[in-house]
């Protein structure tokens, strides 16, 4: 029998709430989830808000949505980013990828 989702992903027309955990053990369904929602999307905005919990993995896979993003001419916008994920991404240098995504990092 499967535990409870990791995290969910609500939203529609281009607006959507992340909520549970971002990291290791749920980076590649989170990653595969993202991509399906936002696929076609003009514009994204993603509200970071429930997000209790994330590591590098989820980190990851916020960079790897906005390279996608790009890629498909599409802007992703993060919202209301947790501070324990805008302090990863300053450790790992990658504040300003963040910052261009309309995250504060």
């Amino acid at each position: 029998m499967r535990g409870a989702p990791l995290f969910t992903l609500d939203g529609r027309d281009g607006r959507y709430r992340l909520s549970g955990t971002a990291g290791i053990a749920s980076a590649r369904a989170l990653l595969e989830a993202g991509s399906t929602a936002f696929r076609g999307q003009p514009q994204v905005e993603l509200d970071l808000s429930g997000v209790s919990a994330a590591d590098g993995a989820g980190l990851a896979v916020l960079l790897a949505w906005l390279s996608r993003a790009r890629s498909a001419g599409q802007t992703l916008r993060f919202v209301a980013i947790p501070e324990n994920l805008t302090a990863l991404a300053r450790v790992c240098g990658v504040d300003s990828m963040l910052a261009s995504a309309g995250a504060r990092a």
